[in-house]
């Protein structure tokens, strides 16, 4: 029998019902602010960001979001705006 599947991180248990939930929640919560346009970086004037996923340690002390921009085109610039902008982003959620 297969253990883990998609919500397996690599070599380890499956993700929780909890950790998905939370992780659901701030992917949406990065959406809404990056929707709105909060982040005033000059990285990210003009740019539509996708968040697929948000995963969370078990102990829900860190996460890491997957990140893409729209279209592909840019990638390295917006992951690094948005690597200044993470300390405002951790404020705001």
């Amino acid at each position: 029998m297969k253990r883990g599947g998609r919500n397996a991180p690599r070599g380890g248990k499956p993700s929780s019902q909890r950790q998905l939930r939370v992780g659901e929640l701030l992917r949406h919560a990065l959406v809404a602010a990056l929707g709105r346009g909060e982040v005033r970086d000059p990285g990210l004037q003009g740019v539509s960001v996708t968040v697929s996923e948000v995963r969370l340690s078990p102990d829900l002390r860190s996460a890491t979001a997957y990140v893409m921009p729209l279209g592909g085109v840019g990638t390295a610039e917006v992951v690094e705006a948005l690597q200044r902008a993470a300390p405002f982003l951790r404020g705001v959620i």
